[in-house]
């Protein structure tokens, strides 16, 4: 029973780390349109509706901090800045698949639980 109580422990504890660097409402959706491919900021901010252009940038600088957004400066005027995943946040594709397969088989009316 000590066993089993334990890899809950580190089960929970590994989850908590996993949405620590995609939780919340943006960045599961900013990953979402990465793996779409290179965006801007603009690009992102109208893939995004609602979001502030403070939380993109405070998103945005989480992620790359993280490792799972790479951030690209082109140094021409004006500026250009381009994002995309990272071989890191590529690997987070097939929990993001999970998620939306979960949803559509919970979803469907068969299934759905009040």
């Amino acid at each position: 029973m000590k066993a089993e109580a334990e890899n809950h422990t580190r089960l929970t504890c590994e989850v908590e780390t996993t949405l620590k660097v995609i939780g919340g409402r943006w960045k599961v959706l900013i990953i979402r349109e990465l793996m779409i491919g290179v965006k801007r900021f603009g690009e992102l901010q109208r893939a995004l509706p609602g979001i502030t252009q403070k939380m993109l940038t405070q998103q945005l600088k989480e992620m790359e901090e993280d490792g799972i957004i790479h951030r690209e400066v082109y140094p021409q005027i004006p500026p250009k800045v381009e994002y995309s995943l990272t071989p890191l946040g590529e690997t987070l594709q097939p929990i993001l698949y999970a998620m939306h397969e979960w949803a559509v088989q919970y979803f469907t009316p068969a299934n759905h639980h009040q």
